[in-house]
């Protein structure tokens, strides 16, 4: 009975060894075959932090990490950032780098603003974002991807949220009709967190108060309205967070008649003054138009041009001595013959 037993035990010590040697013997058979489907040492897996806060206008870095089930890989790969949902989100940044090259050369950068930092041959994806604005706040989704296999590739499931702080911002304010010939004011400002707005203005006595709107809470803006404008002045519409605060204001002036066909009399007659003026305008500009157009000659009589004169030759001329007189024959009158010479 006892050596039965001794049997048994020296059976039971020699299975397990050789089990564990033809284990060992596989391994590295596959080993030896590929390094880039080996048996695993680790799983894939993301680390990325849940939040990153930064102020618009400023640059934030998103972390990210992973590993794989590879003890090596240099094999062409590509790093992806998706913005919104994993999986199926828009991409904001994609690099590819080549075999053993440790380069990941951008084939998208969003606006240019999205640059890797890290090293994807060193499981590093960290990814920064240049010249924040509210519209970048959201959650962002790392993914890296090896050329083969369609499973070897990974992404965050729940990525990090980027937190976009601002300073409060008035974007508009306007004074629109209102039924009963009334007016009311809208004011609309954005910021993070969102802003509290306030009206103030000789409707309120000069006290400020705070008025709800239309598009309240929608994203980063909020509209407040101040109805019912029963004072002609101006209102101001105040915004402000924990960031800061801006001021914007506007004015009403309406007209006061007696009636309304009397408003409408003074509108045409200011309408109608504005044309006289218009046309005088147009007028002296034509006359001064045909003014400068019109040659002076016009304007004078033409002067009739020196000429030479022969008197003035004949003056410039040498001397000559006077004519000598002719006596007529003897047979001729004493009429004639007196003037001549005895």
């Amino acid at each position: 009975m006892e050596g039965s037993v001794r049997l048994l035990a020296c059976l039971v010590c020699i299975l397990p060894m050789g089990s564990f040697v033809r284990t060992k013997r596989d391994t590295t058979g596959n080993l030896l075959n590929t390094d880039v489907h080996s048996a695993p040492t680790q799983r894939w897996s993301m680390q990325l932090p849940a939040e990153v806060s930064a102020a618009a206008g400023e640059a934030a870095v998103l972390p990210c990490t992973f590993t794989h089930p590879h003890r090596h890989y240099d094999g062409p790969l590509t790093a992806i950032w998706r913005a919104g949902e994993p999986f199926a989100g828009p991409q904001v940044f994609r690099c590819a780098a080549a075999r053993g090259s440790e380069l990941c050369q951008t084939a998208l950068s969003l606006h240019g603003r999205f640059r890797l930092l890290g090293n994807p041959r060193r499981n590093d994806l960290s990814l920064r974002v240049e010249r924040l604005a509210l519209a970048d706040d959201g959650r962002y989704f790392c993914r890296v991807e090896f050329a083969g296999d369609i499973h070897d590739r990974y992404e965050s499931r729940h990525g990090v949220r980027l937190h976009v702080t601002a300073a409060p911002r008035i974007i508009n304010i306007s004074v629109l009709p209102g039924p009963t010939h009334a007016f009311r004011a809208l004011c609309t400002a954005e910021g993070e967190p969102p802003p509290a707005l306030t009206w103030s203005g000789p409707a309120l006595g000069n006290r400020s108060a705070a008025a709800p709107g239309p598009g309240q809470g929608v994203g980063h803006q909020v509209t407040a309205e101040l109805p019912a404008l029963a004072q002609d002045g101006r209102y101001t519409c105040t915004a402000s967070n924990s960031l800061g605060r801006a001021e914007a204001s506007v004015y009403l002036f309406r007209f006061h008649g007696a009636s309304g066909a009397s408003t409408i009399a003074l509108l045409l007659g200011a309408l109608g003054l504005k044309a006289l003026l218009l046309l005088g305008a147009l007028a002296a500009c034509t006359s001064r138009r045909r003014r400068l157009e019109d040659p002076v000659s016009q304007d004078t009589a033409p002067r009739p041009q020196a000429q030479e004169s022969n008197y003035e030759n004949l003056s410039q001329r040498s001397p000559r001595s006077p004519p000598t007189a002719t006596c007529p024959p003897r047979g001729a009158s004493q009429t004639q013959a007196s003037t001549c010479a005895p």
